[in-house]
């Protein structure tokens, strides 16, 4: 019983706080039907989005407080407002999301003001009717009632006591499900439609697919100069001194194995750049030590000590297992670089559907991803397989690096 009453007292706080949007959204219902008429009409559309901007901010406030009741974020419906105040001003007319606010708005006002009146008064009620066989008697005859005039000690004996069982009821049933109700209410308003989560989510597919090509096109082109530059240029000097070798092989046989000898160490170090172009494209070590292995690879080489929770998670998709061995090779390369830590952290975890990996250290801190430091190429890289990058960084305080791939079951 206790803990009903301690949820019961929890609904009733948040009923109340309801107040604070329930009673603004009524007094706003009063002046925004003269708004809407005026912006049909062309004289106040200019000026819509300025009216609009306080329905907002109020539903805003609403779907944080019914989302923390929830346990779950609501999202915000809204689009980026872009352009001209007329240009706005239509495409919040045309927008699900303002008719939404503005059918929320009389509903919780109402309702929230029905609703926490209900629930502060009742708990007041109940001691009322708990005290009234001590009194009754002492009132002005027929003012006393129960669902009936108490005017007898029979009656002032029971219905009191029935009336507060009632009420009781009322507070331990039913307002908690009425402060679950107005949570639902508002997410059923307030949250984006259906249509506008697709359209959404189209867009970020299509965001996201700009960038991989941008990113594919970036390494095509880098693999093509370390080929040009590196291995091409390399494999064309050797060609020059084995037809030097040649010529100079009757004539001078000691200077023609110099020659070849250094043909021959041109030779291996074309493969070695041609080794670390492969490793670029997918580690082999990954096919050979599979993921957990590459990445003590890598913490291996590292300057500084690198703690690893890296469990063999199984196989995952050859292009999952590969963005991840390059999100802690950046990171590491970032870590020794810029972060002046002392020590670091990778962490490997496989969920339901994804792969997670955590790299963390405890040094300046500080991390932007627009400064060129490698974060935003990772994010990239992350984006194209519809994965999340999460970037914890503040100053003085390390950084801390989450992204999450999803890989199937």
């Amino acid at each position: 019983m206790r803990q009903a009453l301690r949820r019961s007292g929890d609904a009733t706080r948040y009923l109340a706080a309801g107040l604070r949007t329930a009673l603004p959204a009524l007094a706003g219902m009063a002046a925004l039907p003269v708004v809407l008429f005026l912006s049909v009409t062309l004289i106040a559309l200019p000026w819509l989005p300025d009216a609009l901007r306080p329905v907002r901010t109020l539903a805003r406030a609403e779907r944080r407080r019914a989302g923390k009741a929830l346990g779950r974020e609501i999202p915000e419906p809204y689009e980026p407002t872009r352009g001209t105040g007329l240009v706005q001003s239509l495409r919040l007319l045309r927008s699900s999301a303002t008719w939404r606010d503005l059918a929320w708005m009389p509903l919780h006002g109402v309702t929230g003001l029905v609703m926490a009146v209900l629930a502060i008064f009742m708990w007041p009620a109940v001691l009322y009717s708990l005290s009234q066989p001590l009194w009754w008697w002492a009132a002005p005859e027929g003012s006393q009632s129960a669902f009936i005039v108490l005017d007898s000690w029979p009656k002032a004996l029971t219905m009191p006591f029935v009336q507060a069982a009632v009420e009781i009821a009322i507070l331990v049933w039913g307002v908690p499900r009425l402060a679950r109700g107005q949570a639902r209410l508002a997410e059923l308003l307030l949250r984006p439609t259906r249509r506008s989560s697709l359209t959404e989510r189209i867009e970020e597919l299509a965001e996201t697919r700009a960038e991989a090509l941008e990113a594919h096109g970036a390494e095509l082109r880098r693999i093509e100069r370390d080929l040009h530059d590196g291995t091409q240029a390399q494999l064309v000097a050797v060609a020059l001194r084995l037809g030097l070798a040649d010529r100079r092989f009757d004539a001078d046989p000691d200077a023609a194995r110099t020659l070849f000898l250094e043909a021959r160490d041109g030779v291996e170090e074309a493969l070695t750049q041609l080794r670390t172009v492969i490793r670029a494209i997918y580690p082999p070590i990954l096919s050979d030590r599979g993921l957990p292995g590459a990445i003590r690879a890598l913490a291996a080489g590292q300057h500084i000590p690198v703690h690893l929770d890296v469990p063999d998670p199984g196989r995952a998709p050859a292009a999952v297992e590969a963005a991840a061995y390059f999100v802690v090779a950046e990171a590491l390369t970032n870590i020794a670089k810029h972060s002046g830590a002392g020590r670091a952290e990778v962490s490997l975890r496989r969920t339901a559907g994804s792969l997670r990996v955590l790299v963390r250290d405890d040094g300046k801190g500080g991390a932007d991803p627009a400064a060129g430091s490698g974060l935003a190429g990772i994010r990239r890289r992350v984006a194209a397989l519809d994965g999340t990058t999460r970037l914890d960084s503040p100053a003085g305080r390390g950084t801390t690096l989450e992204v999450e791939l999803p890989c199937g079951s």
